[in-house]
């Protein structure tokens, strides 16, 4: 009863004050003082004498929980520099001391208390380069673009901090070189600085120069760093050399002359640098590249149409991406993904799959060698950034063999060049902004049975965005094309494809022409919006023509359509009764293709709140009305399906202490007996020390679909589109566990096994598949028309002479997956890894779920254990 009361009167206080604007503070200088310090050792205690000099500010207020309240703890910095670094110094005091969390971590992965500074070098109101520390010394730096709302961690520059305790607070003494930063040469230059502060205890934000969590935007609302004089921009240099060993231990396979011995070894090498080419850009390079260290994908099994998408973990390529971001939908989510170039792209598996002969073995790459790769990234003085990104993958082949037999080669993936560029200008201080974005793929094909590829793939758009009224209203749009070209059967096969699905039946308005060497598209979208303030909103639409094609650089997991979304969400920030923050969003949502016809209508509501105890809690409920599902036949016409439903749900308990809990469901139903299902996931986490962290995230699903795609069967002029009841079973989990020993050396390991069955029943083809009544567009085999052979379903129609066969869909597939990786920066930049890496994985045609047979048999599976050792050796000035 108390907590409907509480949600009551929050609701109350909304309706009052959801007009209300964000507040406005008044932006403060910071003066710079400019010290000469022949040679200075960082070590957290101030000993230079230029310390004593220097004013220590100390008027910080709090940006969160209650905006602009004092804080609960004094805290004072200082700033100085000289012609090679800039000097930071942070006094933390703390009543109780005793109470200070100092987590010690891996590097960018900080925990408890911590103190940072940000800088906005190049003036622009959009863009800083964030210098944290944390109580336990750990460094966490990155680059925040596009004021606020994008950051990018994997940024790690060489910078050097140390830290000390007493008995009134923490201290931090930060030195960092001029080379890490961009910035104009100038006599006299201003840039944009924040400091913050945060007391994880209480989950308390502080600022030295007040912000405003309701007004859009971020680096637009810094300080302003004044009195810098006669700075000399400096030009990195560096080069980092590697060499890799490498060896790979597996089953043997008795006649099998490619796995035969059980052990493969090889020796690696490259080379990674950076190269400082003017004042604003930067150009970073690597030859060879190795990524043996970075953690193998998460298992799934995708039964849809739709390709999976896979974050990105290669430092290569996370490295300063969100300068060639251009996204084609709005929000995050599944809608985020979608964007002009996809970088997992580049060093993809092999596209062939060669056909074997009985008694035939092969040896085929798992991934495409990258030959090399250069990006070139900066921003001018007046506001140009410009991003260009060049790779090289190999030509690569497979080796094909009998036992006793000669050896052949068969392409696998042509030789193949990569080009992206971006670049954007800034106009009106940030508020306005223009761009546009390339991108080229080509192959060099040479053998026949590749050109189902295209030769040649063109992406290209242009983006305009206006904020006004201090940065409230959005206005953007955005449009691209895209232009393929290949031999005739590349261009048949993407018109094909499920993106595109030009051969289906029931329309009219896309022809599939196999004569085709040219492929056409394009989309965009526009939007509308609020974004700052309590309430805000967006009304947005977006398009995709049918010949839209942008999977060979870029992520587009559909094409043909067109998208409307409203949204409307209120937020509040300051503490409420049992609620210390609160937010609230409606989305309606509609998708038709571009013969007009309507595909699907929906909506959802959903709520996040944490309590005043820091409790987390999200809760929402999804409404798809009534659907055409236009890839559920694969090339058939559309499925008309009924509507759906699906409530989900997360709480977590308080982070800050050394045990946290977090439980998330999601539960889906829909109207006749379509399809029904669960998810559950449990994670807990603990650190017994504040060295060692440990979580476990076990999670199960279950999906009963009466309409789930089997196979079609080719009968004359028809074709029977055979369906099935799928009872689905999925069981994961993720072990992690990081130990630091250092800041500089950790240990880390994760494992995760994974477990999908799937039983298929109550056999059925399309009859009508826009029936009005469900029952009418299928219709069930009876049991004198449906025979299991072996690993063969046999189907006989009764009254027909109609008869044919397909392999039996049930499946059990398994795998365990684990990385166990120690880390030592042994020198700033240089970094030695000792990785050990498993692999369990096998498939059968049984669809049966048992977890305590199935984890047996999981671990009885021969493993894959790759062993290597990595060392780099950063050289620099």
């Amino acid at each position: 009863m108390n907590l409907m009361k509480n949600a009551l009167g929050l609701l109350l206080y909304c309706l009052l004050f959801s007009f209300s604007l964000a507040a406005q503070y008044p932006t403060k200088s910071l003066q710079a003082v400019r010290v000469d310090v022949p040679e200075m050792n960082v070590d957290g205690h101030f000993n230079e004498p230029f310390w004593q000099t220097l004013e220590w500010h100390r008027d910080f207020v709090q940006y969160e929980p209650i905006e602009n309240a004092a804080p609960s703890q004094a805290t004072a910095f200082a700033l100085a520099y000289d012609d090679n670094f800039i000097y930071l110094g942070f006094k933390a005091y703390d009543s109780s001391p005793d109470s200070i969390v100092h987590r010690l971590t891996r590097r960018d992965d900080i925990d408890g208390d911590f103190v940072g500074v940000q800088f906005d070098s190049y003036f622009d109101h959009r863009t800083a380069f964030t210098f944290v520390a944390s109580a336990a010394g750990v460094k966490f730096d990155f680059i925040v673009s596009n004021d606020g709302e994008n950051e990018d961690p994997s940024w790690d520059p060489t910078w050097y901090v140390k830290n000390s305790r007493d008995q009134e607070g923490w201290y931090s003494e930060m030195k960092i070189p001029l080379t890490q930063l961009r910035f104009k040469k100038a006599d006299q230059q201003t840039w944009g600085i924040q400091v913050a502060r945060k007391l994880f205890r209480k989950d308390e934000t502080i600022v030295w120069q007040p912000a405003a969590r309701a007004q859009s935007g971020w680096v637009s609302q810094f300080a302003t760093l004044d009195n810098l004089t006669n700075l000399e921009p400096k030009l990195p240099l560096e080069i980092a050399p590697y060499v890799v060993a490498q060896t790979d231990r597996y089953a043997s396979i008795a006649g099998d002359p490619y796995h035969n011995k059980g052990a493969t070894n090889t020796l690696n090498a490259g080379v990674d640098g950076k190269l400082g080419l003017s004042n604003n850009f930067t150009l970073d390079f690597s030859i060879n590249p190795d990524f043996g260290q970075v953690e193998a994908d998460p298992s799934r099994v995708n039964l849809t149409t739709q390709e999976l998408f896979f974050e990105e973990k290669r430092l290569l390529f996370i490295e300063g991406k969100n300068i060639f971001n251009f996204p084609l939908l709005f929000g995050d989510g599944d809608l985020g993904s979608e964007n002009l170039f996809y970088s997992r792209r580049i060093g993809r598996r092999p596209h062939y799959d060669p056909n074997l002969l009985d008694g035939e073995y092969i040896k085929s790459p798992e991934f495409t060698s990258i030959l090399g790769a250069a990006k070139l990234t900066g921003k001018t003085q007046k506001g140009l950034s410009i991003g260009i990104l060049e790779s090289v993958t190999a030509e690569e082949h497979a080796a094909i063999s009998t036992s006793e037999g000669p050896e052949r080669k068969s392409t696998v993936e042509p030789l193949t060049n990569y080009l992206v560029g971006r670049v954007q200008k800034d106009f009106n201080a940030g508020n306005t902004i223009l761009g546009g974005m390339i991108t080229s793929v080509n192959r060099q094909i040479n053998q026949v049975y590749l050109q189902y590829l295209p030769e040649n793939a063109l992406t290209g758009g242009v983006d305009f965005t206006h904020k006004w009224k201090n940065r409230t209203y959005e206005f953007s749009l955005s449009n691209y094309f895209s232009r393929i070209q290949g031999s005739a059967e590349s261009i048949e096969s993407v018109q094909s494809s499920f993106v595109h699905n030009f051969q289906r039946p029931d329309q009219d308005y896309k022809i599939l022409d196999p004569r085709k060497q040219e492929l056409l598209g394009f989309g965009g979208k526009a939007l509308l919006g609020k974004f700052s303030g309590k309430l805000r909103f967006m009304a947005a639409m977006a398009w995709k023509s049918p010949g839209l094609e942008l999977n060979d650089a870029g992520y587009m997991p559909e094409a043909d359509n067109l998208f409307e979304v409203i949204w409307v969400g209120y937020r509040v920030y300051k503490p409420y009764k049992i609620f210390r923050n609160f937010s609230i969003n409606f989305n309606q949502w509609q998708v038709s293709d571009f013969g007009w016809e309507n595909l699907g209508l929906g909506g959802n509501i959903n709520l996040h709140t944490q309590f005043t105890n820091y409790w987390h809690l999200s809760t929402g409920v999804n409404i798809n009305g009534q659907s055409l599902y236009t890839t559920a036949l694969r090339g058939g016409p559309a499925l008309l399906v009924p509507t759906t439903y699906n409530w989900w749900g997360y709480l977590s308990t308080n982070d800050q202490k050394p045990w946290q809990i977090g439980w998330e469901f999601s539960q889906n139903w829909s109207q006749e007996s379509y399809r029904k299902g669960y998810y559950q996931s449990l994670n807990f986490s603990y650190r017994p020390t504040k060295s060692l962290q440990t979580s476990v995230n076990a999670y199960f699903q279950k999906n009963i679909n009466e309409l789930q795609y089997i196979d079609q069967i080719p009968l004359g002029e028809q074709t029977r589109y055979l369906f099935g009841s799928i009872d689905q079973n999925v069981l994961g989990m993720s072990l992690r566990l990081n130990y630091t020993i250092t800041p500089d050396l950790t240990i880390q390991y994760w494992g995760q096994p994974f477990i999908a069955a799937a039983r298929y029943d109550a056999l059925k083809y399309i009859t009508n598949a826009k029936a009005a009544t469900y029952n009418q567009r299928f219709h069930h085999y009876g049991p004198n028309e449906v025979f299991t052979r072996d690993d063969q379903i046999e189907f006989h129609e009764d009254g027909t002479a109609t008869s044919y066969s397909v392999g039996t869909p049930d499946f059990n597939f398994k795998e365990f997956l684990s990385n166990l990786v120690v880390r030592w920066e042994y020198k700033p930049g240089s970094v030695l890894y000792v990785v050990w890496s498993q692999t369990r994985s096998d498939a059968v045609s049984m669809g049966q779920f048992n977890l305590g047979q199935d984890l047996d048999n999981l671990f009885a599976i021969d493993a894959r254990n790759i062993f290597l050792v990595k060392a780099s050796y950063r050289f620099s000035r």
